[in-house]
């Protein structure tokens, strides 16, 4: 924090949304809070090493332009359910202060660092998000396919 209190400004208009189902995308969230106020940032956090590279983390941020939008987004949010999963919404300061008071904090070194990404700095999302589209698109119609042969071929 600086000597403005900018930092903890920010923090009261900088929303945490937690468990959020992986089939949330940033679109989505986008849409479901942004009738609370003028969403300034949003940072969608994806996987960028291991197994699970370029899945979403289950967790994003949004920066509204006000507190009182954050405040409302918070009260309106919390709980709600999305794809049966009910949201986790607190003012990131919020979320800052109870993980550090539930744990003693860690050493921060490079293992630590680094593991997340927001999306706008994810340049290669693009594309490997369009070619899971297709393929699953295409698993679909095989689907849809051996659904309707299946179908034609039982007698009645």
């Amino acid at each position: 924090m600086d000597s403005n209190g900018s930092v903890n400004e920010k923090c009261e208009n900088r929303l945490y949304i937690g468990n959020l189902d992986l089939r949330i995308t940033e679109a989505a969230l986008i849409k479901m809070f942004s009738p609370f106020g003028t969403i300034v940032s949003e940072d969608f956090l994806w996987h960028t090493r291991g197994p699970k590279r370029g899945e979403p983390r289950g967790y994003a941020f949004i920066q509204y332009s006000t507190k009182e939008e954050a405040q409302l987004a918070k009260e309106k949010m919390h709980g709600r359910l999305a794809c049966g999963r009910p949201l986790v919404v607190r003012l990131a300061s919020e979320k800052y202060f109870a993980e550090t008071l539930e744990r003693p904090p860690k050493a921060a070194g490079p293992a630590s660092r680094g593991s997340i990404s927001s999306s706008s700095s994810s340049l290669g999302q693009g594309s490997s998000r369009s070619a899971k589209i297709a393929a699953i698109k295409s698993k679909l119609k095989v689907l849809e396919e051996e659904s309707s042969n299946s179908k034609k071929q039982r007698p009645s």
